[in-house]
């Protein structure tokens, strides 16, 4: 595999950044990607699911409202399928390793990934949002639960669309 190396397209102030790679090599680099994501994703998801789980644990949390119950049972079934959603694409590569079946898996396991993403953006909201409630009252959970969603959103939906490649 010899890297990136630039086209120019005929007629076109734009370039085109192509891979000199097989479509098998090309296999192997995406599921690469996704395994690198899913690193991240996955220790974000689980410090924040081992946080819930101590919560219930901790003498305030008979304090809680039924409201606040609600939040937390919630979330604690948002970051169980988040784990196990953010844990499928490996699941699927160690059932279909060896059966030439890469290009299904990297299909499949970038469906996984992004719902992974999806599920820790509903985690981070939700804890977010059940801290200030406890911590500050209803209204600032709220606010503060929007404010880190409309973070979140703005993050990884806008900004990649803002993002212009800039030519090498």
């Amino acid at each position: 595999m010899t890297g990136i190396h630039s086209t120019s397209t005929a007629g076109s102030r734009s370039e085109r950044y192509e891979r000199d790679e097989t479509p098998t090599e090309r296999l192997d680099r995406n599921w690469d990607s996704l395994l690198q994501e899913l690193r991240v994703t996955q220790t974000g998801s689980q410090i924040i699911a081992g946080f819930l789980l101590a919560v219930a644990f901790q003498s305030r949390f008979t304090d809680l409202d039924q409201y606040q119950i609600t939040v937390y049972l919630v979330l604690v079934c948002a970051a169980a399928l988040t784990t196990a959603i953010g844990l499928g694409p490996v699941s699927l590569h160690r059932f279909l390793f060896r059966r030439r079946a890469m290009a299904e898996i990297v299909r499949v396991g970038h469906v996984l990934v992004r719902a992974t993403l999806a599920g820790v953006a509903i985690v981070l909201t939700g804890v977010v949002l059940l801290i200030f409630d406890v911590v500050v009252g209803r209204e600032a959970g709220l606010i503060a639960g929007g404010a880190m969603l409309a973070v979140t959103l703005m993050l990884w939906l806008l900004l990649p669309r803002l993002v212009k490649p800039t030519s090498r």
